[in-house]
């Protein structure tokens, strides 16, 4: 007992020795920091574009691909970065298709397609794979109101007995760009301003005002098209050119078009703006009540094909994601019902992991150069947003065995017990590739580029769908689009835009420019200005 007080005694005497002497003490001179301090200027708007490295940018429009037609290149560095750091930009929100909803289903094939393609789940008539849509849209954040005008997304996981397949697309058949290159530059441009958190037609009828080929989704989007009234009245498309490839390995590019059964039911704006006031989550709600009530939605899925001979025979680029296959027949070849609603949303709807890169043999991506990015950002964005170990999670879990040696990272909980994690090895030679799983082959031709395509027929589809539209359906195009189109400031960028529905159709551009007070004269003088222009560099009318 003593002792234990002695020694608090010292220590006290001590503590207090140590605060007298530090406030009578001269403070110590801060060390001096031998790190090299940066010069570098802070970034504004305009000037050179560089990497995040600070090295200049050669090309930022065009991916490097293996010839005219051929694969977009792993070296092209800055594309690969590009995509890479858009794909981490939002924790844990998904950057695009964030608000979404989705459903548990069957696919069912129409018949034995072994002909064209190799994947079982088309070998025979009334086989049954599993399946989870999700619903999205593209654009908006999670908690938005769904009835916003936006592309939404038509994603379809099929859970077959050779491994996953996803078809990942849309409620339209086109989309707005063509190469991955501008992914990242147009959602930015749709996204809220970072200065202001408010989604501008100044920002992103500026973007499209360089991108031509833009005008035909923009037909779409401003359409009744984009607010369906529901998700069950709405088609689905891969949009995307892809491969069948038979067991002979014989190539068949084809697309991939959902058809409802439910028929099409469209809102105009005001009607979707009133269906937001009453519920903002009204889609979601019409979707689970009718499987709940047993009223399960389908759709049948419709196959374009063209063989690879016949690539050229058009007079646009059947790799161009802008564009439709016009012409071209479309064969059903099986149904997909919905049939159950999850029994979680967040495990389900919000887990679920897409990507276009994952394909069953017998169907493979084509050389559609926004697709060849789509293959690398989407599987890179599930990494990030769920893990490395993703695939584990029973809603993108395989329902056959996986067999490899990718093994550890984050929430890893498969038991791994075997001492061989390589190939090839003596002590396990019974793991192996199997060549019948190979890709097909591709002949090339030119020398490594990055360039525009050859065919880019940017208006002629535009003006096509316009003039489909029924009269109430063209009214409301021009009233919302030109809603939107009033509020830019710069009357050149108006000039442009308006340009570009007036090259896809003549009424369409004349009743677009009168409802934005657009000069009809500057408008024709604006496209004979800018004729064979590069559309990055368009020239504006003198002032």
């Amino acid at each position: 007992m003593f002792r234990a007080k002695l020694i608090t005694a010292t220590l006290g005497v001590m503590l207090l020795t140590m605060y007298i002497s530090a406030q009578v003490a001269p403070k110590p001179t801060p060390p001096v920091s031998t790190a090299p301090v940066s010069t570098a200027p802070v970034a504004t708007a305009g000037g050179r574009l560089t990497e995040d490295g600070g090295q200049p940018v050669g090309n930022n429009q065009h991916s490097r691909t293996a010839g005219a037609n051929g694969s977009v290149l792993l070296d092209n560095f800055h594309l690969i970065q590009k995509l890479a750091r858009f794909d981490r930009e939002r924790i844990p929100e998904r950057v695009v298709h964030a608000r979404g909803v989705g459903a548990h289903g069957e696919f069912i094939s129409y018949g034995d397609f072994s002909e064209f393609t190799k994947a079982k789940l088309f070998s025979a008539k009334d086989k049954k794979t599993p399946v989870f849509l999700r619903f999205s849209t593209v654009i908006h954040p999670g908690g938005s109101p769904e009835s916003l005008r936006d592309p939404r997304g038509f994603a379809v996981k099929f859970y077959t007995e050779e491994g996953n397949w996803d078809l990942v697309g849309n409620n339209l058949p086109v989309f707005f760009i063509r190469d991955a290159m501008k992914f990242p530059d147009m959602v930015h441009s749709l996204k809220p301003s970072p200065i202001t958190n408010q989604q501008d037609p100044n920002r992103f009828f500026d973007f499209f005002s360089h991108v031509p080929e833009s005008i035909h989704m923009l037909t779409f989007v401003f359409s009744d098209q984009g607010t369906p009234s529901n998700l069950r009245q709405m088609d689905g498309f891969g949009v995307h050119a892809f491969k069948f490839v038979n067991a002979k390995g014989e190539v068949t590019y084809v697309k991939f078009n959902w058809r409802s059964l439910q028929g099409h039911k469209y809102d105009s704006a005001s009607e979707a703006s009133a269906a937001t006031a009453k519920n903002h989550s009204n889609h979601t709600a019409d979707l689970y009540e009718s499987i709940k009530a047993g009223n399960f939605p389908a759709w049948e899925l419709g196959v374009q094909m063209i063989k690879p001979s016949e690539l050229d025979k058009f007079e646009f680029d059947p790799l161009d994601a802008t564009k439709v296959w016009t012409g071209v027949k479309e064969i059903k070849v099986g149904k997909m019902v919905l049939n159950k609603v999850p029994s979680n949303f967040f495990q389900f709807s919000e887990q679920v992991a897409y990507s276009p890169a994952m394909v069953v043999p017998g169907i493979e991506a084509s050389e559609d150069r926004l697709l060849q990015g789509r293959l690398f950002s989407y599987a890179d964005t599930q990494r990030y947003r769920l893990g490395t170990n993703y695939l584990d999670l029973p809603v993108n879990k395989p329902v056959v065995a996986v067999n490899n040696n990718n093994q550890d990272g984050a929430l890893n909980g498969n038991i791994t017990d075997k001492d061989v994690n390589y190939e090839p090895s003596t002590k396990n030679p019974a793991q192996n590739s199997d060549p019948s799983a190979e890709y097909s082959q591709a002949p090339l031709t030119g020398k490594v580029q990055a360039q525009r395509i050859e065919k880019t027929l940017n208006f002629k589809q535009a003006g096509e769908q316009y003039r489909a539209f029924d009269k109430k359906m063209q009214d409301n195009l021009i009233a919302n689009m030109s809603g939107d189109l009033n509020a830019v400031k710069d009357n050149q960028i108006k000039i442009r835009i308006v340009s570009f529905a007036y090259q896809a159709d003549i009424d369409f551009g004349t009743r677009l420019a009168e409802a934005t007070k657009v000069n009809l004269a500057d408008v024709k003088k604006s496209i004979t200005l800018n004729e064979g222009v590069e559309p990055t560099k368009w020239k504006k009318l003198a002032e």
